[in-house]
């Protein structure tokens, strides 16, 4: 089964742009995949462009000789650019091979570990008495993972204040209160989304009481190894970490020095499903359960359940807060994943389970689209 033609679609859907890629063979059988580096779509299509050059023509089936020829094809190796489209065409090469198999894409993973995947949910109202009362609402729906925010989101492309010190003055009676309020048996995490200093993520874990959090996530940037490694030393709360990576040599010295206690991969950035399988068995090694991040469109969704399905390190999977009205979905997407009971069930047919109405994608389009800037009191730029 030979690769003919590798497509890359880029489009604004509900706040953001989707980028889809789709490998056709010779055979008539097709898969789709997903890039997941938000705001830079066009620098992935355009690795993608390059790709495509020397994919043409080989065998579809050599996932991981494909993944080798992609990754080691130019002389400056990794970057999330090149990672991000080697993300896609690598999903998208499992979708089209198990359909040719007639087998879901967990079954050439080595199959399924579990009969259906745990999920979490998320807050992301601003901190406060209505921020307590969505998570105790997410408890009475029957959820019993969920996580808070930083709860300020910014505008895209505008400068909005964020000040860490007054959040996290906020955060610690907030969270202190929602977990009053909901009791000890709920997992209760946050994400700071690397807006913290190391000091400031001790005083946020300082201010509340022994076991108000589950799980800290992302609360500094992670490019040193070295500064988590003393942050680590300082704080009794498990830390979450890893949607920054775009490889296993990113995870590596976090896992070898045993610094995250959950690997927040991300599959459509990491190197997709050949490369996010050595990353879950690298953790599994030091007992690090995997929470995957899936922020993206429902390809993602649909390639997560897979690889959660087929890994034994799971915590649990994270289900977007972000999409809002999803009546566009369902017009491109068809066969979506559903919650069902508030997880999610795998899907037992062929390839990812679910397929994409091409001829909707030829009338949407781009829009160039930056994150929010945020900025502390005195003006100087900080990380959103």
């Amino acid at each position: 089964m030979k690769i003919t033609n590798i497509k890359a679609y880029a489009f604004w859907l509900g706040f953001r742009n989707v980028c889809l890629v789709k490998v056709e063979t010779d055979e008539g059988l097709y898969g789709w995949g997903e890039s997941g580096l938000s705001g830079r779509e066009k620098a992935v299509m355009g690795a993608i462009e390059h790709y495509k050059q020397f994919l043409i023509g080989k065998s579809a089936f050599n996932i991981g000789a494909l993944w080798q020829d992609m990754y080691r094809s130019q002389y400056f190796e990794g970057g999330r650019v090149l990672s991000a489209a080697i993300s896609a065409i690598d999903i998208a090469l499992h979708d089209v091979c198990a359909k040719a198999l007639r087998v879901p894409v967990h079954q050439l993973l080595g199959g399924k570990q579990r009969n259906h995947v745990p999920v979490f949910v998320t807050s992301i109202l601003p901190y406060g008495q209505e921020m307590v009362d969505e998570l105790v609402s997410f408890k009475e729906q029957g959820w019993t993972v969920m996580r808070a925010t930083t709860g300020v989101h910014g505008t895209a492309g505008e400068s909005s204040l964020f000040d860490p010190r007054a959040s996290i003055a906020e955060a610690a009676h907030w969270l202190t209160k929602a977990r009053e309020a909901l009791g000890p048996e709920i997992v209760l995490g946050v994400d700071y989304h690397h807006r913290l200093s190391v000091p400031e993520t001790i005083s946020l874990c300082e201010r509340m009481p022994p076991g108000t959090l589950d799980f800290i996530e992302e609360p500094i940037r992670a490019e040193s190894p070295k500064v988590y490694e003393g942050l680590r030393q300082r704080v009794n709360v498990p830390l979450a970490i890893g949607e920054e990576f775009a490889s296993k040599w990113d995870f590596a010295p976090y896992v070898d020095a045993g610094l995250t206690d959950f690997g927040r991969v991300d599959i459509c950035n990491a190197g997709g499903l050949t490369e996010s399988m050595k990353i879950a068995a690298m953790c599994e090694t030091q007992y690090i359960d995997m929470m995957p991040h899936n922020p993206l469109s429902p390809i993602c969704t649909a390639a997560s359940i897979h690889y959660c399905a087929a890994i034994p390190n799971l915590a649990w999977l994270e289900w977007p807060p972000y999409d809002g009205d999803m009546s566009d979905y369902d017009r491109i997407f068809s066969a979506r994943p559903q919650l069902v009971n508030n997880v999610l069930e795998l899907p037992e047919g062929n390839g990812l389970g679910i397929d994409v109405n091409e001829d909707e994608l030829q009338d949407l389009t781009f829009k160039f689209w930056e994150t929010p800037r945020l900025h502390k009191n005195d003006g100087s730029f900080t990380n959103w």
